[in-house]
């Protein structure tokens, strides 16, 4: 028999999974990572057609422009939305087996009412009706988030950001979804990159003094960590190709601090040991806080150097690394937890072949601090599919508490994502259902529904501490 297309029981083959999937869709979404902009949610501006709500930043559907053939063009350049649009609904049909193929009908189902399959056929109806739904109401920043029924964002917040629009927000009680910022100090952490001087320079401006020492940039650091949780953040974010661990003295790491002020070349090692240092004084701080602290791991970001010079970063050109993380990564654990300042922790993987590294360095170091102290995050980014997020539940099914799981992360800056928290949950439940027919788990309609609504919400709102 075959099943019709994203019908109710898409991703759902038997009666256990569509029971709890029937829990499951009920719960309300906390996106505890993602890269939406706080200015453009206080802002709330009316979107001027799909193609900017839908083809503006998102790099996922841009590398799938270019895998099959599209002009910069109408991907990146000026070409009208209409055209953009177009183009984009072409090569749906080649698709097939993309994750991107069930977001983007997802969307268009969800809030544009549209069931129709999108392709260079249907493209100028569906651009008609979807941009009529837009230029009727309902599609604001705000009313997009409301409808998707997100009780919580964390967006992802620079140190030396001024946070003017999370705290605009935190005063108006008109909108009930707590907008709340979480911590990136990736900049404050690359003192090698070229990028480094420039930032610490716009940390002084933020800071209102001279920053002339590591110790001093620590300083600084705790203070605006202070100012973070006093509006409500509670979580930071941390992007590795591998969590360094390189131990250093303290003169060791004052010299390196003025080769970065100085633009003198620092060696990787030497990159290593700030890092580390750097990372340890931040964690004892989350650790203080009840923070969670969250390390993506196994990126290779801007391998395109001419379209980087182009267009810039997280335009479509990266790919996971496959660098070996586990000595590092458990050395800096371990540091961490010798001195008790462990935080709450979610470890992510790029790289799957890392998903059973990862699953059972868990165990190392949980304690009776929180449940599942230690996280396996959602399968993320290029894995953020059928196959990536099954393997990735599975994997901490076999080594951990699958229950205790906190979920889907959107990790988007698209408004119209949240959809993928359905996917996210279709998939889950989908799982739990082939468990139970195969005799792995108790055919227990109630048992079930918890595990789902759980998974779904409810552990990552108490891991949070919201």
């Amino acid at each position: 028999m075959i099943k019709e297309f994203m019908g109710n029981d898409f991703l759902l083959d038997n009666e256990p999974a569509l029971r709890a999937f029937e829990a499951a869709d009920k719960m309300p979404i906390f996106d505890w990572h993602c890269h939406l902009s706080p200015k453009e949610i206080y802002e709330n501006k009316q979107p001027a057609d799909i193609a900017y709500l839908w083809l503006g930043g998102d790099h996922y559907k841009w590398r799938a422009m270019r895998s099959c053939g599209i002009d910069e063009k109408y991907i990146t350049g000026d070409a009208s939305g209409y055209e953009k649009f177009k183009k984009f609904a072409s090569i749906m049909p080649c698709l097939i087996g993309n994750p991107m193929y069930h977001w983007s009908h997802l969307e268009l189902r969800r809030y544009f009412g549209i069931y129709d399959i999108l392709n260079e056929d249907t493209a100028d109806d569906i651009w008609n009706r979807a941009n009529a739904a837009i230029n009727a109401g309902g599609f604001t920043p705000r009313e997009l988030i409301e409808k998707s029924n997100v009780s919580h964002l964390c967006t992802t917040d620079d140190p030396a950001d001024s946070l003017e629009y999370h705290i605009l927000l935190a005063q108006d009680d008109s909108f009930k979804c707590k907008v709340l910022p979480a911590f990136r100090p990736d900049k404050a952490l690359a003192v090698e990159a070229p990028a480094w001087k420039p930032w610490l320079n716009d940390m002084e401006n933020r800071a209102g003094r001279k920053i002339e020492s590591f110790v001093a940039l620590c300083e600084v650091l705790k203070e605006r960590i202070e100012f973070f949780d006093s509006l409500g953040c509670c979580a930071s974010d941390h992007a590795f190709t591998y969590v360094p661990y390189e131990e250093a003295t303290a003169d060791e790491l004052e010299i390196i601090f003025n080769k970065g002020v100085n633009g003198e070349a620092i060696s990787l090692v030497e990159a290593d040991k700030f890092k580390t240092a750097l990372l340890q004084v931040l964690a004892a701080e989350y650790a203080k806080r009840g923070w969670v602290m969250e390390l993506h791991m196994g990126a290779m970001r801007n391998n395109n150097t001419a379209m980087f010079r182009k267009l810039g970063p997280d335009t479509g050109y990266d790919s996971i690394d496959d660098k070996e993380i586990a000595q590092k990564l458990s050395r800096m654990l371990d540091s961490l937890a010798v001195e008790g300042n462990l935080p709450k922790t979610v470890l992510f993987t790029l790289n799957p072949k890392d998903n059973y590294v990862l699953g059972t360095m868990l165990g190392n170091f949980q304690s009776s601090e929180a449940e599942s102290k230690i996280q396996f995050g959602s399968a993320w980014w290029f894995n953020d599919n059928i196959d990536g997020m099954r393997e990735q539940m599975k994997t901490l099914g076999n080594l951990g508490a699958l229950g205790k799981f906190v979920g889907m992360v959107t990790d988007s800056r698209s408004f119209l994502s949240y959809p993928r928290h359905e996917y996210f949950r279709r998939i889950l439940c989908g799982l739990m259902g082939d468990m139970v027919a195969k005799g792995l788990y108790p055919n227990d309609e109630k048992a079930l529904a918890k595990l789902a609504e759980d998974i779904s919400y409810n552990n990552a709102k108490k891991f949070f501490g919201i």
